[in-house]
């Protein structure tokens, strides 16, 4: 029986194995792919014969007038404040549906969560008409003001949480003299940070590789982000230069990574601890 067993493990531990290859394919071929040149990109190899370095030195300041370190620069400055609004603003909006009591507090919970399931397309009109009546087309503001309103599943992801926690530290915080402002901020607020870092890493890879957002309402180079640069890396080339192309997409993912394995440990307790929450 335990040598069935340790075959049955070593037969999915196989498939496993194939299965990650299987997907981390692509990702090997990307990266051959930044060091290649235009005529061997057309080659079923996956690595280049000669490696063409100076696609990551040329592709950087490929584009006119700027180089990607200009754009970087939009993109963190951009993400960086949509993500601290939003962590702020979904985690008050949380707090309130978890822990106060008001009226119709489960209708405003449930019209919050049918936000969740509108589709996008519905509201794209509605919303750019709005903001270009607002005067905030070619802005930042389009981002950064929603961002500050809460996002409805981040709030449902925190509300699981905060349920969680027991009501008598809320008391205990009350007979010491604290608000309800002071009892979110000195208890709430560390007690749910797992879950805080889970909204924060998933705000800053939306906004990250957000494309069509940018796309609709920025139309200033000056204010392009990552994605909107790759694409003007495309236009201004009458013959693309792919691997400058792939070696610059390559390392507009790195800040993703980065934030991902930096926070790894309090995102998977975050998602675990969530779930057991709610």
């Amino acid at each position: 029986m335990k040598l069935n067993a340790r075959a049955s493990k070593l037969w999915t531990h196989l498939i496993l194995l194939v299965f990650s290859l299987i997907m981390f394919y692509p990702v090997v071929w990307w990266i051959g792919a930044s060091f290649k040149s235009n005529p061997e990109l057309a080659l079923p190899t996956l690595f280049p014969t000669v490696w063409m370095w100076e696609n990551y030195t040329k592709g950087w300041d490929a584009l006119p007038k700027y180089t990607f370190t200009y754009f970087y620069l939009n993109s963190f400055k951009l993400n960086i404040t949509t993500t601290i609004l939003t962590v702020i603003s979904s985690s008050l909006v949380a707090f309130g549906f978890g822990r106060l009591e008001f009226p119709f507090k489960k209708l405003w919970f449930s019209l919050l969560l049918l936000t969740i399931m509108l589709p996008g397309q519905v509201t794209l009109i509605p919303q750019y008409s709005m903001f270009h009546s607002f005067d905030w087309v070619n802005t930042y503001l389009p981002f950064i003001v929603p961002s500050a309103m809460g996002n409805a599943f981040f709030i449902f992801l925190l509300v699981q949480f905060i349920r969680g926690l027991p009501k008598e530290l809320d008391e205990s915080a009350k007979m010491d003299g604290c608000s309800w402002f002071g009892i979110y901020w000195r208890i709430i607020m560390p007690l749910t940070k797992p879950a805080l870092v889970t909204v924060m890493i998933f705000s800053f890879l939306y906004g990250w590789e957000d494309y069509f957002g940018p796309l609709i309402y920025l139309n200033s180079v000056d204010k392009y982000t990552i994605p909107l640069a790759l694409r003007m890396f495309i236009d201004t080339q009458s013959a693309t230069a792919w691997g400058q192309l792939l070696a610059m997409s390559l390392l507009s993912i790195t800040p993703q990574i980065l934030v991902f394995f930096v926070a790894q440990r309090h995102f998977v307790e975050g998602i675990a601890t969530t779930g057991l929450k709610g």
